[in-house]
Order: C-alpha cells, then structure tokens, then sequence
C-alpha cells in the first residue's frame, strides 16, 4: 500500500510576521494550500517561496466557509489546517507523521499553547486547549460561523502528543484589531440567529466574561498577562453585544 499522503490549508490575508516560521515547520507536509484574501504584504511570496499552492479568494464568507474552500483545495489523504499564526512543534510534527501512518481515528485533536504579547498563557482558561486540526479526507468539514467556527464530525477525536504553539497578540495593537473585527462578526452572527441585545445585557455579560477569566478559569495565576486578558474577553462581549443592540435598533 502506498504511504498516506498529508496536505496542510491555511487561510491568510496580511500574515507576513509568522507566515515563514509556520510552513518552515511544516516541511514534513505532502502538500500545502494557503487560499489568501487579497494581502497588500509579502504573504503570498513567502507562501509560494516555501513551495505552496497559492489560490487567492475575492470575497470573505466568513472563517467557516473559507477553511472549507482551502480544503477543497487538497487532494490528499489527509488534511492538517493551521492558522498563519500557529507553529507545529517538532514532537507535534513526529506525532502526525505517526498518525496518519497507523491511523487510530479519523480525526484527532491537537493541544494548542497560546501566546499575549509575549506570553505563555497557560490558565485564563487559554490552556489546555484542545482542538480538532487533522482529519482524514472526506471525515469533517468547518461549520459555516463567520467566526468561531468549529470542525464538524461524527465520533471522538483522538488526542496527538506536543504542542501547537500559538502566536494570537503579539502587540497591544492586534489586541485592538482584533477586539474590532471578533466583536462585529460576533454581533453580525447573533444578529442572523435572531438574538437581540441591549446595553444592560452588554455590561452583564462583559462583567461575567471578566470574572469567569481572572477567577474561574485563574487567569490570576497567569499574572499582568491574565489580567489584560480577562478585560480583552470582557471587552469583546460588551462590544459584541453592544453592536448587537445597535443592530436590533437598525431593524
């Protein structure tokens, strides 16, 4: 029987600062896709330096939907997605290859360590963080959220050894831009479903969301980090739900 073969999709747009670090790790790979939206930086010619198959999208339906077309873009035997921002450590890599050698499932879970300008979260409810990234071809499909979107199959993923080393904030301004855009998609997804929103609702859940990270889910024990990220969590639901209501007052 011929070796399984492992294609990897990314989606990007602007993603030159880890772009080079994240597909040099993934030299084990078959084959990798990266369908990107239109990126006024160097992406697509550190993707294409790197010996992946480029497609470039002219639209955005949303995180869910795009993944899926990035998939679409393999042939292979399986199917490892990642983020621009996201690392395979070298044990993560071995774990794989194994994996997709003597197959125990066809999808399995990666435990992702997630970074904030500069540190290693490893509370704030950031980790462990356990997410289903391999699949085999055919098995799963992304749910078509515009963001928050999440692998969609049938029975239990089984978990991989090593780490997804994730680098989400690197500065105070990602944090601000990202803030924006989770918090609008968020509304605007809510908005679909029909849910419906007001200022007091908006301060509620942002107080919650804070109090659920710095002490359910001790982000103190991550220190100034935890905090900082414990009043980002409060300040995308407060604005979420506050455009949310905004749009509720448009209809």
């Amino acid at each position: 029987m011929p070796a399984a073969t492992l294609g990897v999709a990314l989606i990007t747009k602007n993603a030159e600062a880890r772009l080079a670090e994240c597909l040099s790790a993934l030299a084990f790979a078959d084959k990798i896709a990266v369908l990107d939206s239109g990126s006024s930086d160097a992406t697509v010619q550190i993707a294409e330096a790197h010996g992946a198959t480029v497609a470039v999208s002219s639209d955005w339906p949303g995180f869910g939907v795009q993944k899926n077309r990035a998939v679409a873009l393999l042939d292979t035997d399986w199917v490892l997605l990642i983020d621009a921002d996201e690392v395979v450590s070298p044990e993560l890599a071995a774990s794989i290859r194994a994996a997709i050698a003597g197959p125990q499932a066809d999808v399995y879970r990666l435990n992702r360590l997630s970074s904030f300008c500069g540190h290693w979260m490893r509370h704030s409810g950031w980790y462990p963080d356990w997410i289903p990234r391999l699949f085999k071809q055919g098995s799963a499909r992304f749910s078509d959220d515009l963001v928050h979107e999440r692998l969609v199959f049938d029975g239990p993923a089984a978990a991989l050894a090593g780490t997804l080393l994730h680098y989400s904030y690197e500065t105070h301004a990602d944090v601000l831009r990202k803030l924006d855009a989770y918090s609008e998609a968020g509304a605007h997804q809510r908005h679909a479903r029909g849910e419906t929103a007001s200022v007091a609702k908006a301060v509620g859940r942002g107080l919650w969301a804070f109090i659920r990270t710095w002490v359910i889910k001790r982000g103190f024990l991550d220190g100034a980090a935890g905090f900082q990220v414990a009043v980002f969590n409060a300040e995308t639901v407060y604005y979420r739900f506050l455009k949310l209501a905004a749009l509720n007052r448009r209809d």
